[in-house]
């Protein structure tokens, strides 16, 4: 979700350059609609997991 953020934000910035201010403003609008999605998520996982006191299922120490 962050990925394609960013990916929107610099497709508005690449248009907004070449002129397309419409094509721009929408990417940008994507993507800060999915940045606050993103983020929603991420407190609301943040939450879920700080209540019910599971841990997750990956294990952080064996991922290299």
């Amino acid at each position: 979700m962050l990925y394609a953020s960013v990916t929107f934000f610099l497709i508005g910035l690449f248009a907004y350059i070449l002129g397309a201010y419409n094509i721009a403003g929408l990417s940008l609008d994507i993507g800060k609609i999915a940045f606050f999605i993103f983020i929603a998520l991420s407190i609301l996982s943040f939450f879920i997991n700080l209540i019910t006191g599971k841990k997750s299922k990956t294990d952080i120490t064996n991922l290299y």
